[in-house]
């Protein structure tokens, strides 16, 4: 794979919306190889499914058009889980929110999926997610984040 740091292509920085998607009840998250093209965010690592906020749209109507596009997955149940943002003001931008949701799906849904954007599709524990070297780092944490909530201190 090629080093994304040497990757051609300006970077964009925009609102996104990501799906922590949960395979069936082994807590198994459902990965997108990047592919490796100019102009994207950490080419050719393990993210989430998901992508930029259109104008005028909702996090929420983003997703489920994301998903639709990239898995030919249908959801009906999102479930809002954390946001993350980002301050772009070093490179002349603002600041720009990553929205995460948890979506569930049965793992038999697989294999109705149809990969519509990246390389490949894979579901991972979320230890051996977490201690892969080619994963998109924000979506690590957001991951990590989900699979030690129980672990978070209460109010």
């Amino acid at each position: 794979m090629a080093d994304f740091f040497l990757a051609e292509g300006r970077l964009r920085p925009a609102d996104a919306a990501a799906a922590l998607i949960v395979v069936g009840s082994d807590g198994h998250y459902l990965m997108q190889l990047r592919d490796q093209k100019p102009g994207i965010f950490y080419p050719g690592h393990w993210g989430l499914f998901g992508g930029a906020i259109d104008p005028g749209e909702s996090p929420e109507i983003s997703l489920r058009r994301e998903l639709e596009e990239e898995l030919q997955l249908r959801v009906s149940g999102l479930r809002y889980f954390t946001e993350f943002a980002f301050d772009f003001a070093f490179c002349g931008h603002g600041t720009f929110i990553r929205r995460f949701y948890e979506v569930q799906v049965a793992e038999s849904s697989l294999r109705g999926l149809v990969l519509g954007e990246g390389a490949d599709m894979r579901a991972f524990a979320a230890h051996d997610l977490l201690n892969m070297t080619r994963i998109v780092p924000f979506d690590a944490f957001a991951i990590w984040l989900h699979a030690a909530r129980e672990r978070a201190l209460k109010a």
